[in-house]
């Protein structure tokens, strides 16, 4: 073809170099419709689509001629004298000046071409003066692409109403050519954000192997993984290679996008959609592209299994006051010169105008409202509104063109010029700066690419029983709103699905991960078939497709689907929970029976078995009890501050206590033993007095020691989060652990030197001996706490509290037990032992 191209244009050229008649070699008189006027505008289109070749066994010179009619293109042709006609009515637009239009039709790039080389280089009556001002054309990108390489150079306005090919908005490759149908690069865009829309992921791509869908579709793949839309498959269409087509449809079937874009031009859409309803191709939402979206004669009930639900981006619906009217009074005598305007007749009624026997003769009178084609549907107007601006273009850049204020124009500042005077260069370069508004309000200006505003309407097919279809208009894309809001679909659209859904349909590689997981890209699939992984423990996700989890703070731990941060549980030894209320009974238990046991003792006072081992010891170590069970109600509940304080030293004090009393009787037992021997005197160094000293001094240096305590570093309430992920645990730590172990260590000092003198006053006589029941009861205090320091360094929790409590509580009841519930025994159970003479038995003589 560039070789075609570059001849034709060589010739052009040197026939214009040379200053001879213009005229094209070759075959010519492709010119279907003109008239004269004082300014010309030029047209190109295909009012035929098929060329025949007639080849005269090349022994004659061959030519072609071109079969097979576009309604279409004569819809297109037909507005084009329409709007020159309403332009030379408008005493406004063009005052003094008259519009002519040359249009030429052509079948097959190489005719087309020519047309184009015809339309520049076309002479009147008066020779080669009559130039046109620019060329309309044409409706294939790349037909406009050839025709621009040739009007480029002469420096001749090329505008086009249904060239969408992006490659044209390249200056550098066609400087002259502008066009009023967006670009290709604007339905791309909007394809891409309707499938954002409805959050189709996954899609296929159906395109055919001409420079229009090719271009687009590698556009599409581009803008669509910018928004994270894969592609699944690209497969091209060939109306001849049935490989192709068998690829499609084996991909149709067995791919899992729901979505399929069929990119490609009306008369390959024909194609592909004749040889698919063959075929049992359903469950998919088939897009189409501009180019054949709004072709309601493609809709059939065979095709419904496929068309119905379709969706795409069409140019904008318009009103053009007069324009249905104008092309529904067309008849073959509007145009007597036009052979094609027959053919045309011909075709719509089934007639002929050579006399016949097998068909109707034509009259000429019939009427085009009862005939159903493109051409005479005139309900509504989308490309035609393309054309009508195109024309509209060309005369308001001549009137601009044609303005003079103070001897220059008031748009370039150049001197002024006439009509006569007006050339094509002019024109490109006035065109450059219009813009103005149709009647339909719709704005026309060009950007720096030669591009118009990108205007389109989402529509929808739905298809009835009967075959028949409703394009509806469900939305629209607008690139004159800012970008968010260029893309509206409609509030109250009543959309019909492709694929036999009853909602949108999904169209992902991979559903999106969803809260609680975190997403990866696999390198080897696309980005659109990442993997999902669940977030490890301790962090959350709270969106979908969230590319990293986050860490809950310390205080915080996910739920179970991980997708909040939820407060930690707190853990401490509570009164509600059972260990908690057990512990708190045993302790009251251990307080009642320490009162019944004061009770009893203080009932029985005067009995010499209370009386014997300093009774004011016994009652003094029964209060001290009391207050160690007491003291293990400090450790249950919420750790407090004061809390923290009161439970360490007060267990710690009256342990001291306690132990204290226990080692001041035992240490009277020795005494009274010494006492009874014959010429001791050591009672006088250990009387009343002294056991009192003696129980408060020890007791003192505890006091002393936890004040010291509890002034420097004292416990303190604290949430541990170590031993646990996913709960807090409430304690109390220490502050000092040389405290802790300080005031324990003081208390099993004292408990091991009273066990050690008991043990030695064991064997005494029995009837004065508390030294075996103090061994017992201080070798089960000793046995608890030494038991107790593993099992509180290792218990986790409440469980060290819990621990700590039955420490506690198990000394305690081990004392008054082993000390006070003998002379319980005897005191209620065997009053006969409780006399003075039984407890003055004989003594048999030993030394200590």
């Amino acid at each position: 073809m560039g070789w075609i191209t570059l001849i034709l244009f060589v010739l052009l050229a040197r026939t214009r170099t040379e200053n001879l008649t213009c005229r094209v070699i070759g075959q010519t008189g492709s010119m279907e419709f003109s008239k004269e006027g004082d300014l010309i505008i030029g047209g190109v289109f295909s009012m035929t689509s098929t060329r025949k070749l007639v080849d005269n066994d090349y022994q004659a010179l061959p030519y072609t001629y071109c079969v097979k009619w576009n309604d279409r293109e004569l819809k297109f042709a037909r507005t084009v004298i329409f709007t020159v006609e309403e332009i030379n009515r408008d005493a406004k637009l063009l005052p003094g000046v008259t519009l002519g239009y040359r249009l030429f039709n052509g079948c097959g790039s190489e005719n087309l071409i020519r047309a184009a080389v015809e339309a520049i280089s076309q002479e009147d009556s008066k020779g080669c003066t009559r130039q046109i001002q620019a060329v309309l054309g044409h409706s294939s990108s790349g037909v406009s692409q050839d025709i621009n390489t040739i009007l480029s150079p002469l420096s001749i306005p090329h505008v086009s109403y249904m060239s969408t090919c992006a490659c044209l908005s390249n200056k550098k490759l066609y400087p002259t050519f502008f066009r009023t149908v967006p670009s290709d690069q604007f339905q791309v865009i909007s394809l891409v954000l309707l499938m954002k829309y409805f959050d189709w992921r996954w899609v296929g791509v159906i395109y055919s192997e001409v420079s229009y869908s090719e271009e687009a579709t590698t556009q599409f793949s581009n803008e669509a993984m910018k928004e994270n839309i894969c592609v699944e498959y690209k497969l091209p269409f060939s109306k001849t290679n049935e490989d192709k087509l068998n690829a499609i449809v084996e991909a149709l079937r067995e791919s899992s996008s729901r979505v399929v874009l069929l990119f490609m031009s009306l008369s390959y859409t024909k194609s592909i959609l004749s040889k698919l309803e063959k075929y049992n191709i359903t469950g998919k939402q088939w897009v189409g592209s501009e180019a054949w979206i709004t072709q309601q004669d493609l809709a059939s009930a065979q095709r419904k299994s496929i068309l119905q639900g379709t969706m795409g981006f069409a140019l904008p619906q318009a009103s053009i006051p007069g324009l249905g009217e104008f092309l529904l009074s067309l008849k073959p005598s509007s145009e007597p010169q036009s052979s094609i305007i027959k053919a045309f007749w011909e075709k719509f009624f089934d007639c002929s105008f050579s006399p016949s026997n097998t068909t109707t003769t034509c009259t000429g009178t019939e009427d085009l409202r009862t005939v159903s084609s493109d051409y005479t549907d005139v309900t509504y107007f989308r490309a035609e509104n393309n054309v009508y601006k195109a024309v509209y273009l060309v005369a308001y850049a001549i009137h601009a063109l044609l303005q003079c204020k103070n001897g220059s124009n008031p748009t370039t500042g150049k001197p002024c010029v006439s009509k006569s005077q007006v050339q094509p260069p002019m024109v490109l370069e006035h065109i450059r700066y219009v813009n103005f508004t149709t009647q339909s309000g719709a704005k026309v200006f060009f950007d720096e690419n030669g591009d118009s505003v990108a205007q389109y309407d989402l529509v929808n097919w739905q298809i009835k029983e009967d075959g028949s279809v409703e394009i509806v208009n469900i939305g629209r894309y607008d690139t004159s709103f800012q970008d968010g809001k260029n893309f509206k679909l409609k509030d109250d659209a009543k959309i019909v699905w492709g694929g036999n859904s009853n909602e949108v349909p999904r169209s992902v590689c991979r559903e999106p991960c969803p809260p609680g997981t975190r997403k990866a890209i696999n390198k080897r699939k696309p980005v659109c078939c990442f993997d999902c992984f669940e977030c490890p423990e301790g962090t959350i996700s709270n969106q979908t497709d969230a590319p990293e989890c986050l860490i809950c703070p310390p205080e915080f731990w996910p739920n179970e689907k991980k997708d909040r941060c939820l407060p930690k549980p707190t853990e401490y030894l509570s009164h509600q929970e059972i260990m908690g209320a057990l512990l708190t009974a045993v302790s009251c238990v251990g307080v009642f029976l320490s009162l019944l046991t004061s009770l009893i003792f203080l009932t029985h006072k005067e009995t010499p078995i209370v009386k014997a081992n300093n009774s004011e010891l016994s009652f003094l170590l029964l209060i001290s009890l009391k207050l160690c069970f007491l003291c293990s109600l400090t450790f249950i509940g919420r750790p407090s501050e004061w809390s923290c304080m009161l439970r360490h030293t007060a267990f710690g004090i009256t342990f001291v206590l306690c132990i204290s009393c226990v080692l001041g009787k035992t240490i009277v037992v020795l005494m009274a033993f010494r006492a009874t021997l014959p010429g001791s005197n050591v009672m006088k160094w250990f009387g009343p007095v002294q056991q009192r000293l003696s129980v408060v001094g020890f007791t003192l240096i505890q006091v002393l020691f936890c004040i010291i305590w509890l002034r420097t570093t004292p416990p303190f309430p604290r949430m541990n989060m170590k031993y646990y992920k996913e709960k807090i645990i409430l304690e109390c730590a220490l502050g000092s652990a040389v405290g802790f172990w300080g005031v324990l260590g003081y208390i099993g000092l004292l408990a091991l030197l009273c066990f050690i003198l008991a043990f030695l006053a064991r064997k005494l006589p029995d009837s004065f001996n508390e030294a075996k029941l103090i061994t017992f009861s201080m070798l089960i205090f000793c046995a608890v706490w030494i038991t107790f320091i593993p099992a509180y360094v290792s218990s986790p929790g409440k469980f060290t509290v819990a621990v700590e409590i039955f420490a506690i509580l198990a000394s305690s009841f081990g004392l008054l037990v082993c000390i006070f519930v003998p002379k319980c025994y005897i005191i209620i159970f065997r009053p006969e032992k409780n006399s003075k003479k039984h407890l003055m038995g004989k003594i048999p003589a030993r030394t200590l």
